[in-house]
């Protein structure tokens, strides 16, 4: 559980030096995902890791989670660019509904009433957050509205999350979480390569790049998995819950963002509705 949480505090920053960063989404993922595996790849002159590399056959599960991921990382980065960080945040935890739909499937838990009524509670404190009824909503997509784009975005990215908290918990369970981060990190960048231009800025963010790869794409991830051997997905849920609260807590204090009612009462509901799919009755 502390390697959880430990990464999950890590992880709460991101959308600080994103921000700060003033670099696009894509191309902080792309680097991140570069330095991380230059960092990783030293680890493989040990002899013991290189015996835990998985087989030809299994590399298909590594090549699947690649987009995944980063779908995950590259809506979540979006969002924080377009949106407060709360929106961000609490948005991307919708993330334990999902996983309380794909339980059932893949790891053969029920599907209860309580989480049905979890799903309506999410759904309600989402739209509090909006502060918009639905016409207005569609009004603001089409007027190409950035917060509200933000918004969608840190939906799909909890879609994606829930996703992956399914697919790490089996991996996790059969896989070093080393070659995990690694090969993961690995197929995001060849995925994105195509698409990387380096701006005349780049050096004014080399600070950001070392951050995002050392910590949030290397470290974070490996602990992240190594306590995912020992915790349910979730019980992994749960304490994501800690994220929010440290990155709206570190919006107010390094951004000056202000943080309204409505979206305290929608992100507390959305919150709720992920801590009732995540504990036992």
């Amino acid at each position: 559980m502390l390697y959880i949480l430990t990464a999950i505090l890590l992880w709460s920053s991101l959308g600080i030096i994103i921000r700060l960063s003033g670099m696009p989404v894509h191309l902080l993922i792309f680097v991140s995902c570069i330095i991380s595996s230059l960092l990783i790849g030293i680890l493989f002159f040990k002899s013991s890791l290189r015996k835990e590399i998985p087989k030809a056959k299994h590399l298909l599960y590594f090549i699947i989670i690649g987009p995944i991921a980063l779908l995950n990382s590259f809506t979540f980065f979006y969002a924080y660019q377009n949106t407060s960080i709360a929106n961000a945040v609490l948005t991307h935890y919708t993330a334990p509904v999902v996983v309380a739909f794909l339980a059932p499937i893949f790891l053969k838990e029920k599907l209860t009433i309580k989480i049905l009524a979890a799903i309506a509670i999410s759904t309600a404190g989402l739209w509090i957050m909006l502060d918009v009824s639905m016409s207005q909503f569609i009004s603001l997509l089409f007027a190409g509205d950035k917060n509200t784009y933000g918004i969608i975005a840190g939906l799909i990215s909890g879609l994606a999350y829930g996703i992956l908290i399914i697919v790490f918990r089996f991996f996790a369970q059969n896989f070093n979480p080393i070659i995990i981060t690694f090969c993961q990190n690995i197929v995001i960048a060849l995925i994105l390569l195509p698409f990387i231009e380096i701006p005349p800025n780049f050096t004014s963010a080399i600070w950001a790049f070392a951050i995002m790869g050392v910590i949030h794409s290397t470290v974070a991830p490996i602990l992240y998995f190594r306590g995912m051997r020992e915790v349910t997905a979730n019980k992994s849920a749960i304490l994501g819950y800690l994220e929010p609260v440290c990155a709206i807590i570190l919006g107010i204090l390094l951004l000056n963002e202000a943080v309204t009612f409505k979206v305290v009462m929608g992100g507390l509901m959305i919150l709720f509705s992920g801590y009732l799919t995540a504990v036992k009755s």
